[in-house]
């Protein structure tokens, strides 16, 4: 039961959460008296477009985020001192300007947004030295601030009146209130994320409002609840492989839930709702999730679903295999799991595809605790685009190398040199399922090129949901007319200006089809089609496999999947391409 305690990352976890604990448990009670929830909330999500801008430029994203939190809570102390409306009203005007502008950095400027992902979530798993410190600083200065203006918060909070009497005729109690709790959202950021803060800062407050009146007291109970939420959160969430914030978050909810049941009806059947939701998650937890390891075997982790199934076709009955993405899922939306993370302390090998598709993968290996060895196939494959310098072994402008065949058969050797040497007695049955892997790749490149041989040139004109199949399109002649999201990463969003651009290219290149992808929403693959008149109904697998049993179950299956698919869409429907696959 007490199992995860002695994972390095739990450990992490658990520290980042008793320095939080302090500084959430001390300014929680002002949010709550002072009706700053909303205002927790917004200030965190408001930080999105420095999150973005640091992304784009290259700097620390927790400065972008502490730059844009100063100049949100500014924002909203000066609208304060010059309006009558209250923090609310001041701090959705301020909302709005801010996610307006991160949305067209993130959209028009640097089409990215994957790392800003990891910022508006959090993960409560990968803490670091500097979270760590982050965290130390925000609680010392809420002691420094209670100690210093406590007395000027709550009489504001009762009566703004009396606090002018006392003295308090300056904004500045009011201003730092709202910096220090923008500085704290902002060092939630690694633990629970944006748009889960909340739950640290405002929630536990509120659950302890219920049962005391004393601000002395009802700052220790709520510093009490923090530590002791975040702890069995984190403790339920490497128990059940969830999400750690949202484990605490939803925590955090039904202790608040519980606690006003006991107020209202009495502690008996509160009483009895917790002894009924304890032994739900007692069965729950005692289920547990297997490691799948296997004695004698090599541990290997492997980030995407192309990659874990090189190697479990390459390896064999000698690998253990640990994929972390899943079929159909978006690469650029990962978020670690607490098996992730426990399984790459494990692992000796760690696959990862590399050119920033996977960049997550580096702060999960440092966090993790263990010692595997890392290898990035991207750098394995010998094929790039037109313009692509890599500069740096294994840097490209599109990380999905491996829908080119010849890159994925250097990909295949490098696991099988890989597996071999971690495990040479093994050295046989790998070699022998290597070969004739590659001659399966070979077979596969060698019949999609006769399949779109026999579609004229001009009738090749690829439009998909996002930039994903430009090595594909170089291999057998397609000529990508645009993409719908205008960026290797699905994290951007279209402006109404690059539609319409696309709308009148697909009408002038008279094209045939749009293919959206199945690991992306096809609304607006299908909106661009309505509005050209095309077809829509040809489904590509562009950044992962798809699940057992579906067409593109496994790496040769989803080529030819997606050769099949193309083809009768380039052609109206009156070609296929059918290619067998092992």
């Amino acid at each position: 039961m007490l199992t995860p305690f002695h994972f390095v990352f739990v450990q992490r976890g658990l520290l980042e959460i008793a320095l939080l604990s302090i500084g959430a448990g001390l300014l929680g009670p002002w949010l709550v008296l002072r009706g700053l929830a909303f205002y927790t909330h917004a200030v965190g999500t408001a930080a999105f477009p420095r999150l973005v801008l640091a992304d784009g430029l290259g700097f620390s994203p927790p400065l972008g985020a502490a730059l844009g939190a100063a100049g949100f809570a500014g924002g909203v102390d000066l609208l304060g001192r010059s309006r009558r409306a209250g923090y609310d009203t001041d701090t959705a005007l301020v909302l709005v300007g801010a996610l307006a502008l991160g949305v067209i950095l993130a959209s028009d400027v640097f089409h990215s947004g994957t790392n800003v992902e990891t910022l508006l979530f959090g993960s409560l798993l990968l803490i670091g030295t500097r979270e760590l410190i982050l965290a130390a600083a925000v609680s010392l200065l809420a002691v420094v601030g209670t100690v210093a203006l406590g007395r000027f918060w709550l009489v504001r909070g009762f009566d703004p009146l009396a606090a002018a009497s006392l003295g308090s005729r300056s904004a500045l109690p009011d201003g730092a209130l709202l910096g220090l709790v923008a500085f704290a959202a902002i060092a939630g950021l690694s633990a629970l994320g944006a748009l889960l803060v909340s739950a640290l800062l405002v929630v536990p407050a509120a659950t302890a409002r219920l049962w005391t009146r004393r601000l002395l007291p009802w700052q220790l109970v709520t510093i009490a609840l923090v530590a002791a939420e975040g702890v069995v959160g984190l403790w339920l969430s490497v128990e059940l492989n969830v999400p750690p914030g949202a484990a605490i978050a939803l925590l955090a909810g039904g202790v608040f839930a519980l606690a006003a049941l006991a107020r209202r009806h009495g502690s008996r059947r509160a009483l009895g709702v917790v002894s009924a939701a304890a032994g739900a998650v007692l069965v729950l937890t005692g289920c547990g999730v297997a490691s799948g390891d296997r004695p004698g075997t090599v541990d290997v982790v492997a980030t995407t679903t192309q990659i874990a199934d090189w190697a479990r076709v390459v390896g064999g009955p000698a690998v253990s295999v640990h994929q972390i993405l899943q079929p159909n899922t978006d690469p650029h939306e990962y978020e670690p799991r607490p098996t992730d993370v426990e399984r790459t302390a494990a692992a000796q090998v760690v696959f990862e595809n590399g050119d920033n598709l996977d960049h997550w993968m580096g702060k999960v290996v440092s966090q993790a605790g263990g010692d595997p060895k890392v290898v990035d196939l991207g750098a394995a494959a010998p094929v790039e685009l037109p313009g692509e310098s890599s500069g740096t072994e294994g840097s490209r402008i599109d990380p999905h190398w491996w829908h080119d065949p010849v890159n994925a058969e250097a990909a295949v050797r490098k696991v099988r040199n890989v597996l071999v040497a971690e495990d040479p007695k093994a050295k046989a049955g790998i070699d022998r399922r290597a070969a004739a892997y590659i001659a399966a790749l070979q077979h596969l490149r060698q019949r999609t090129r006769s399949c779109f041989a026999a579609v004229p040139p001009r009738e090749r004109k690829l439009v998909t949901d996002h930039d994903a199949f430009a090595y594909f399109a170089r291999r057998y002649g397609i000529t990508i007319v645009g993409a719908v999201i205008p960026s290797q990463s699905t994290q951007a969003q279209p402006s109404a200006g690059e539609t319409a651009k696309l709308t009148e290219l697909v009408r002038r290149e008279h094209v045939k089809a749009v293919f959206p992808e199945r690991s992306v929403n096809a609304r607006l693959a299908e909106t661009v089609a309505r509005e050209t008149g095309v077809s829509s109904d040809h489904r590509l697998y562009g950044d992962t496999l798809g699940p057992n049993g579906s067409t593109g179950a496994t790496y040769l299956r989803m080529e030819a999947a997606n050769a099949n698919e193309m083809v009768r869409g380039f052609t109206g429907g009156a070609r296929g391409c059918t290619i067998p696959t092992p």
